[in-house]
């Protein structure tokens, strides 16, 4: 864990290095004192907002419900595909490749142009609806090996005691494919937040957006970039730290039965 730090800081003090050293060759001049501004204000004793904290709670509403979305677009193919039907299997084996082999950028297009003019939903909940279908096939994928990892003889002993397929999905399979998905699920969550900044290209004021329009009146792109980019990374630490601990939460869970 120590070294995995040290490892983090080295990279990241490589990386300030080197836009430093570009900066510099530029001619850039930093304006650092003109950046808080642009997160907030007080006035009159009171904090004041500004717009890329704005943006970043536009980010992280897309991010919850997108995520909402798709756990449970991901579950419900995830259950489908391993289900005796087969004309369920082949619709989620043709969603899953397709999503999965074609830009993010194409399909928001084509909800944006498409999709929601038909379904009469404004550009908020395209660019979730977006994310939710894009990350959702990925999602189907993790919790199928999950639930493929669940012994057979769960499922006979389930069985053998009357449960209903519903009940053995409740009560048997997922709580054990839970402990094994959680941690790409976890990976899944700091991507999507990540692949959030797309909804920008159709006017979402997000953070990345609310960050292009500083820059576009203020001229300081490497500090508002700079600073941007340490929302994000916040972000998905959090995440990421979050999910950590609820996995430790569950392994010692595991390891008290």
């Amino acid at each position: 864990m120590f070294l995995d730090l040290i490892q983090f800081a080295a990279f990241v003090g490589l990386v300030l290095w080197l836009v430093v050293r570009g900066a510099q060759d530029m001619g850039y001049v930093w304006q650092w004192q003109r950046v808080p501004r642009h997160i907030y204000q007080v006035f009159e004793g009171e904090i004041i907002w500004g717009p890329l904290v704005k943006g970043l709670i536009v980010t992280l509403e897309i991010s919850a419900l997108a995520m909402v979305l798709t756990i449970v677009i991901g579950l419900f193919a995830a259950i489908l595909n391993e289900s005796r039907s087969i004309v369920g299997s082949a619709l989620v084996r043709v969603y899953v490749e397709i999503i999965r082999n074609t830009p993010l950028l194409i399909q928001l297009f084509l909800f944006y142009f498409v999709l929601a003019p038909i379904l009469g939903i404004d550009r908020f909940w395209t660019g979730v609806l977006a994310l939710a279908v894009f990350e959702g096939a990925f999602a189907a994928e993790i919790f199928r090996s999950g639930i493929a990892a669940v012994p057979k003889g769960q499922w006979e002993a389930a069985r053998s005691i009357g449960l209903k397929p519903w009940g053995i999905y409740r009560f048997v399979v997922l709580p054990q494919a839970l402990r094994i998905v959680l941690p790409p699920t976890t990976g899944l969550m700091v991507s999507l937040v990540k692949h959030s900044a797309i909804v920008s290209v159709i006017a979402v004021f997000d953070l990345t957006n609310e960050g292009r329009n500083v820059i576009a009146d203020t001229f300081m792109t490497f500090e508002i970039w700079l600073t941007v980019a340490a929302m994000y990374l916040s972000v998905t630490l959090v995440l990421s730290g979050l999910a950590s601990l609820l996995e430790h939460r569950l392994a010692r869970g595991t390891y008290r039965n």
